[in-house]
């Protein structure tokens, strides 16, 4: 796998991403409860894809939202999406090597996690851009075995198999105090919380 061939797919798919999407409102607010998604906050969506995110963002009532997304027709789709709204924020670009000049009170993976190549070195970096405080949160709207089973019939080629959340939670301890860790037949979150310096 590497980011090209990511790039790629994703720019493929981009078209019926919207149409395919099975999302569950009730998991995903509780993923965004426990990622302390309030008003006033500024989120930084990463691996926004076409914005499916952005919508419950606001509904929070966040300050801001800057979404990134490294596919072109992702980004693209959801540039489209927002582009009449000023607190929201559409960028092509690499997560992992994009300079935002600022940092974000809260971070958000969601359903995207398996499609780093370095999978530590996107927590790595994106602790780096939390404010003091700030909460990083990787989630998926599926357990990890569906989500495996899923990317193996799908999308192998640009998916590695998502780790156990222990596993993924003692990667955020080298970086972040660990506050959710959660695996169970539903959702797959953890997230951690930036101590201050």
């Amino acid at each position: 796998m590497d980011k090209q061939t990511v790039i790629k797919f994703f720019d493929k798919v981009s078209s019926n991403w919207d149409a395919d999407m099975v999302k569950n409102d009730d998991t995903i607010n509780i993923i965004l409860d426990n990622a302390e998604i309030t008003d006033n906050i500024s989120v930084l969506d990463v691996a926004c894809g076409t914005g499916v995110m952005i919508p419950y963002y606001i509904e929070r009532g966040v300050s801001t939202v800057t979404a990134i997304d490294i596919s072109p027709e992702m980004a693209r789709i959801a540039q489209e999406k927002f582009k009449t709204d000023d607190m929201v924020t559409v960028i092509c670009g690499d997560a992992e090597t994009y300079s935002f000049g600022r940092k974000f009170d809260r971070i958000i993976i969601y359903n995207a996690f398996p499609h780093f190549i370095s999978q530590e070195n996107i927590i790595k970096v994106m602790a780096v851009l939390l404010n003091d405080d700030g909460i990083l949160t990787v989630a998926h709207g599926m357990s990890k075995a569906d989500l495996d089973t899923l990317h193996y019939r799908s999308a192998h080629s640009v998916s590695q198999t998502l780790p156990e959340a222990e596993e993924l939670a003692s990667i955020f301890s080298k970086y972040l105090s660990v506050k959710t860790v959660i695996s169970n037949d539903k959702m797959y979150q953890v997230t951690g919380k930036k101590i201050k310096e």
